[in-house]
C-alpha cells in the first residue's frame, strides 16, 4: 500500500477540488493519505511569487475555471464571501484536531475545506469558526505554540520537499501538483510505465534559457 501525502491550504479552490475529487481518481487502487495542511502564503514568498487572488485578470480566471472544474465534476461549491483571506486558523483547526505524531483525519479536513467552499459564508466569520473549533477540537486551543510550531513544520517541510504551490501529492519520491494532476498521480499508483521511461527525469532537467533581469 502507498502513501499519499495530500499537501494543501483551505484557501485554495484547487485544493478543494482535489481533495473532493480524490478518491474517485483513485478508486481501485490500494493507497493511504496523510493530509497535511501548509501555509500556501509562505511558499508564495519563498518563491518569491504572487497568489492567483492577488492579480485581478487571474482571481477572475481562477474563480471561472474552478467553478466550471466543481460543475463538471459534480462537486458542490460557492466562492466564500470574502476572498483572499487569512486561512491559518483553518489550518491550525486542522492541526489540533490530530493527536501529537499523526496527521489530520480526512473528515476533519473536509470539515474546514467544506466551511470555506461551501455555503458562501465568509470563512473567518467569528461564530462560524467558533462552531466548527467546538466541532473539531473541543478543549484544545488551535493557537498554542504546539499547534502553530506544526503547522510551521509541516510547512517547512513541504518547501524542503520543493513544493512550490497546492495541492500537492506526493508519493514516494514524485510530486503532482494541482488538481489536474490527479490522473497523472493514479496512473502513477497503477504502474504506469510512463514512469519508467525517461519522460520524468529529461523533462525535469535544468535547461538554459532567457532569465529576465
Amino acid at each position: 500500500m502507498k502513501t499519499i501525502d495530500f499537501w494543501f491550504d483551505p484557501i485554495s479552490p484547487y485544493a478543494y477540488l482535489a481533495f473532493e475529487r480524490l478518491p474517485e481518481a483513485m478508486q481501485g487502487l490500494s493507497y493511504r493519505v496523510d493530509y497535511r495542511p501548509i501555509v500556501f502564503g509562505a511558499l508564495l514568498k519563498a518563491f518569491e511569487h504572487k497568489g492567483p487572488a492577488e492579480i485581478e485578470p487571474k482571481r477572475a480566471w481562477t474563480f471561472r475555471q474552478t467553478h466550471w472544474l466543481a460543475h463538471r465534476a459534480g462537486i458542490a461549491m460557492d466562492t466564500p464571501a470574502r476572498h483572499p483571506f487569512n486561512p491559518i486558523a483553518l489550518s491550525r483547526l486542522a492541526w489540533a484536531s490530530a493527536p501529537a505524531g499523526s496527521t489530520p483525519s480526512r473528515y476533519v479536513c473536509e470539515r474546514v475545506l467544506r466551511h470555506v467552499w461551501r455555503g458562501g459564508a465568509d470563512a473567518e466569520e467569528p461564530s462560524r469558526l467558533a462552531a466548527l473549533r467546538a466541532e473539531l477540537a473541543p478543549g484544545l486551543d488551535p493557537a498554542s505554540d504546539e499547534i502553530k510550531q506544526r503547522l510551521r513544520d509541516a510547512t517547512d517541510a513541504a518547501l524542503a520537499r520543493g513544493i512550490f504551490g497546492v495541492p500537492t501529492l506526493g508519493i514516494d519520491d514524485r510530486l503532482f501538483w494541482g488538481f489536474d494532476a490527479l490522473d497523472m498521480a493514479a496512473a502513477f499508483l497503477r504502474g504506469d510505465p510512463w514512469f519508467d521511461a525517461p519522460h520524468w527525469q529529461r523533462e525535469g532537467a535544468v535547461r538554459p534559457g532567457l532569465k529576465r533581469g
